[in-house]
């Protein structure tokens, strides 16, 4: 089963829900592709195989999407010490690892009233993550249809609920210092992709930005995705030349990674 043989087994699972529901991460960055106002580079998008998915701490989930994962072919992965366990949902083992994970935003200290911490909670039979900055991919989700016309293999087209690329950019921003350095590195390339794939459309981000995610976020939330925006990009690092190796097929320099984003950034958040 290929990548988009997964995702359309994961999205028809979630039907019930999907209303409440956001892709966020590498699948909502491997969609943009199929936007019309997206100019697909001749490079690959960068391949992930786990699905995100976001919901707002108040989002009306009810009935069971674990039995509903299940009888989809998705088996619970449990790991770490929290209470409840950080959960994977992963596709059966002839699907090389397609796992899907669900998100929702931190608030708060981050601390429970006990001391532990507060990285996880149980809702409609799963369990999902909580995570900071969270919140701003679900600001104003883009609805992109997918179906057997855009290669994913659906029984009929589905409207499917995606991050739109100025909340991912934000976020990949405000998220840099809680990453791994490897993780970090991945996220700046996410960010030149996204910026490169919607280069002839960044009038069109930074409207998104200014109307719609900008007046979401806390005004000093706001003030510092444009402050990390120059930060990142103001010179050639260590963690920008690690972003520019990750690519196989294609030759991309550290320097034209900065330059480009820095320039891109610069009409879009400010």
């Amino acid at each position: 089963m290929n990548d988009f043989a997964a995702l359309a087994r994961l999205i028809e699972a979630i039907e019930p829900w999907r209303a409440h529901l956001v892709l966020v991460g590498g699948w909502a960055h491997r969609l943009y592709r199929l936007h019309p106002m997206a100019n697909v580079p001749s490079y690959q998008s960068l391949l992930t195989r786990d699905t995100d998915l976001a919901f707002a701490n108040q989002a009306p989930l009810a009935g069971d999407i674990k039995a509903t994962l299940a009888a989809a072919g998705f088996n619970e992965e449990l790991s770490g010490d929290h209470t409840p366990p950080v959960t994977h949902y992963a596709l059966g083992d002839d699907d090389a690892g397609f796992y899907a994970e669900f998100l929702t935003p931190l608030q708060g200290s981050g601390m429970k009233r006990n001391g532990e911490p507060d990285a996880t909670v149980s809702k409609a039979g799963i369990t999902a993550q909580k995570l900071r900055h969270v919140d701003i991919l679900l600001v104003n989700p883009w609805v992109m249809r997918v179906g057997p016309d855009q290669s994913v293999p659906s029984s009929r087209p589905i409207d499917l609920q995606v991050a739109n690329p100025a909340s991912f950019i934000a976020q990949k921003l405000l998220i840099q210092k809680y990453r791994t350095p490897a993780k970090r590195a991945q996220d700046l390339l996410y960010i030149h992709d996204a910026l490169e794939l919607f280069g002839a459309a960044l009038p069109a981000l930074k409207a998104l930005w200014e109307e719609e995610v900008r007046p979401a976020l806390p005004e000093k939330t706001g003030r510092r995705v444009v402050e990390l925006s120059g930060e990142c990009f103001s010179s050639v690092t260590e963690m920008i030349r690690d972003a520019a190796r990750i690519p196989q097929d294609r030759t991309l320099s550290p320097e034209h990674l900065r330059a480009a984003c820095q320039l891109a950034l610069a009409q879009v958040l400010t």
